[in-house]
């Protein structure tokens, strides 16, 4: 008899099945204890100041624990404030006012904000719940208490495609007696953006088929680095014009006519553009944020840019800087598709939200990783190999769902991941509970048209703020490069022109000079200066192209390591320096010692 036959046998216990969301919710409903068990609130809510700097030990919820509803519901509460910033910012820098702005009617700005609140509402239930496909090994979304908005690189190319659609006179201008030129609404526009973003979105919906390290090879650090710095230098300067009193015709500083103020000569207290009071105002917003995140509360440092705004709001207020009139004139209720617009595909725009779409993959990719981190699960493996390609398939497939819904591309948030590290929560059912109050604040119509009164000084230093952390976040990837011969090399050639083309807008405007009645080549044309003419643009595709042909050999040394050989060089001239110098003394010295 063989020792494994003569060996005890046991069965195992077969493992509990995990329970599911649902029934961790039904059994706490009816105990206190589920509703808020016995969480310490006092060193959460008050600012730092107020706490005594000692030792508490906090609890961490994770994906599927017990976490008591009344602290989900405030922990979902404080997801959405996070949320709400940067998902209604992007719908109203795009169809505002200007040259790069759709201009579109207050009703038409009022409904988009509802349709953008509730579908981020919708779709991040998508992320949070995570679908198998059929018979497949494929999913659609993460799993994590990962929620989608807007994606902010979509700012940069609708600006520069409705700057191109106005110039080529896709979207009609009228030009006022005193020789002003004035933009007129084009929802045209709006609606060749969302069919350009339905057929590009299929872009994004392909790559997430492709295993995560062919992703990583093809999108290094390198590359996402660069587009996402590039993406924030592009837009910072219309937060800096909103700030300054507006980013319209009133930045121009005509003498006379409806825009001698801003944002127009009948706004509640028109003012000059870069008057001081407008300056102060927006410094009210950016002030409050700097305040906050030194010295407020957890709760409230997650919530820093809605206090912000709420701060430059009061003050607005009490000032007259706000007109109230959107807000009575807004519906109580609403949802999406009340409000519909022409459906297009416009060609100069597939290049540019391409790009859109690859930055939605390097952003996914990063705040995934950063989101299996603080929710502390795995960041390597096949399972976190499996979370991205369900969030990246997610991301495409909610892009595309919303454009449907008449909304930009959508995106993996960063902000959240913050508020789960600050919280401690990661609990999927405090993801519900945010989805829950975020299409909540879409439908009543009275709730979204509040962001229609903010004067355009104090979304200025808002988005100041926020565009320059988008910047911060480009700075950061790189940072961690190595930083060879051939990373410089790449990021100087992708820098020069990236950073050129926002610096000296127009710069290629005038190279093509025809302007015949070939609608197909003027098209082309058309599509190659908005490319050429859009920094972040032609200095992705400068780095995607580069990052593919220079072999990866070339260069191989560091900085430091070039900064180190350099500093041996110098200490071995120094050192063969100091000993000839002391040879040639002793003999000199032993010579004149001679008789």
């Amino acid at each position: 008899m063989s020792s494994s036959s003569s060996r005890t046998e046991f069965e195992a216990y077969k493992p509990a099945a995990e329970p599911t969301l649902w029934h961790l919710f039904k059994s706490q409903v009816a105990t206190k204890e589920g509703w808020w068990g016995d969480f310490d609130w006092f060193p959460m809510c008050m600012p730092t100041v107020f706490v005594k700097k000692e030792k508490r030990h906090t609890p961490f919820w994770g994906l599927n624990s017990r976490l008591p509803l009344g602290l989900a519901a405030i922990m979902g509460f404080q997801h959405a404030l996070a949320m709400i910033s940067g998902v209604v910012t992007p719908i109203l820098i795009m169809t505002g006012e200007g040259p790069t702005s759709l201009n579109l009617e207050a009703s038409d700005q009022q409904y988009l904000i509802s349709a953008a609140l509730i579908a981020s509402g919708l779709l991040s239930i998508v992320q949070i719940t995570r679908f198998r496909l059929f018979k497949t090994p494929y999913y659609l979304g993460t799993g994590l208490l990962t929620v989608v908005g807007p994606n902010f690189a979509s700012i940069a190319a609708v600006s520069a495609v409705v700057s191109n659609m106005y110039t080529t006179g896709y979207c009609e201008t009228e030009t006022l007696e005193d020789g002003t030129l004035v933009h007129l609404p084009c929802r045209r526009a709006w609606g060749a953006i969302l069919g350009t973003s339905m057929v590009c979105s299929l872009f994004e919906i392909f790559m997430s088929f492709l295993p995560p390290k062919i992703l990583k090879k093809l999108f290094p650090p390198m590359v996402s680095g660069t587009t996402i710095f590039l993406i924030g230098c592009s837009v910072i300067s219309t937060a800096l014009k909103d700030w300054a009193g507006g980013s319209g015709a009133c930045s121009s500083m005509p003498e006379s006519g409806l825009y001698s103020m801003c944002p127009d000569t009948n706004a509640p207290h028109p003012l000059p553009w870069g008057s001081a009071e407008f300056i102060g105002l927006g410094f009210s917003v950016f002030a409050t944020i700097v305040l906050v995140e030194n010295f407020g509360s957890p709760f409230m440092k997650s919530a820093q840019i809605v206090i912000g705004l709420i701060v430059g709001m009061i003050i607005a207020g009490a000032c007259g800087y706000v007109d109230g009139s959107a807000i009575s004139s807004a519906p109580a209720g609403t949802f999406t598709w009340t409000t519909t617009f022409p459906i297009s595909v416009y060609g100069p725009a597939v290049i540019p939200f391409l790009i859109v779409y690859l930055d939605n993959i390097l952003e996914s990719i990063g705040d995934i990783t950063a989101s299996s981190d603080v929710s502390g699960v795995e960041v390597d493996g096949p399972m976190f190999s499996s979370r991205i390609q369900g969030g990246l398939l997610a991301d495409g497939v909610n892009s595309l769902i919303a454009a449907c819904m008449t909304i930009s591309p959508m995106v993996t948030f960063a902000q959240n991941n913050g508020i789960i590290a600050l919280t401690r929560c990661a609990n999927r059912i405090a993801g519900y509970f945010c989805c829950f109050y975020i299409v909540l604040f879409g439908i009543l119509g009275k709730v979204s048209a509040v962001f229609l009164t903010i004067p355009k000084t104090v979304l200025g230093g808002l988005n100041a703020y926020l565009f320059a952390s988008v910047t911060v976040s480009g700075i950061r990837i790189l940072a961690y490069l190595p930083w060879t011969r051939r990373d410089r090399f790449i990021a100087t050639t992708s820098l020069a022109l990236g950073l050129g083309v926002t610096l000296c807008p127009g710069w290629f405007s005038h190279v093509f000079t025809y302007s015949g009645d070939n609608e197909n080549l003027l098209g082309f044309l058309s599509a190659v200066e908005t490319v050429v003419d859009t920094g972040y643009c032609i200095g992705s595709l400068m780095a995607i192209f580069l990052n593919l042909v220079v072999p990866q050999e070339w260069g191989p040394e560091t900085m430091q390591e070039t900064e180190e050989k350099r500093k041996k060089e110098l200490e071995e001239i120094r050192e063969g320096f100091v000993q000839t110098n002391t040879k040639d003394e002793q003999e000199i010295k032993s010579e004149t010692t001679l008789p």
